[in-house]
């Protein structure tokens, strides 16, 4: 419940940090209109020696987040839509929010960094398995590339690294370090002139 309210807590100085950063920068710039891009898309990944995952992704960013290279965004993944679907895998949901920067955000092959933090919960289903870890605070970082097609549509392939895995004594035991994830999206709203 403690890490609940850190990672809360954490985030809302984030936003609070970046609402004061977009209010100083209006004040300088109230000639320069926001322009945002909001897309959504399907994320795939599969952690190292384990389950596929799959859902739901979001992103965001706008021309007064340092032109385009900071954005923000949402994923929900989960193994109830890839390696539990069927079988006795274990159910497990990862509730993420990210901040991305992209390197060269005007070009079509864009490098990035990100950093996730969020809630990870596994369903064990059996009340034996009630004495292991089964939540824990997701703090991790990914690195890979993006590309922006001509048509609106985007692909991305990182690698990622959770730095809050666990081994079933001290954290959830599926919650492993590495993954891999293909990203593919299209924008809800683009208001960028291409």
């Amino acid at each position: 419940m403690n890490r609940k309210l850190l990672s809360t807590f954490i985030l809302l100085l984030f936003f609070t940090g970046l609402r004061a950063q977009s209010d100083s920068t209006q004040a300088t710039e109230t000639e320069r209109p926001h322009i945002r891009i909001l897309q959504a898309g399907i994320k795939i990944q599969k952690t190292q020696k384990l389950y596929w995952e799959n859902g739901i992704y979001l992103d965001w960013g706008c021309n007064r987040l340092f032109d385009y290279h900071l954005h923000f965004g949402f994923s929900y993944i989960t193994s109830r839509l890839g390696s539990a679907m069927g079988t006795n895998a274990i159910k497990q949901d990862n509730y993420i929010f990210h901040s991305t920067w992209h390197f060269r955000p005007t070009k079509s092959l864009q490098p990035l960094i990100r950093m996730n933090t969020g809630y990870f919960h596994a369903d064990y289903e059996d009340p034996i398995f009630d004495v292991l870890d089964n939540t824990a605070f997701i703090f991790g970082l990914e690195a890979g590339l993006v590309y922006e097609f001509d048509f609106p549509m985007t692909v991305g392939l990182t690698v990622g690294y959770t730095f809050t895995g666990g081994d079933g004594t001290s954290g959830p035991g599926t919650l492993y370090p590495v993954f891999y994830q293909l990203s593919i999206y299209t924008p809800v709203f683009d208001q960028r002139k291409k």
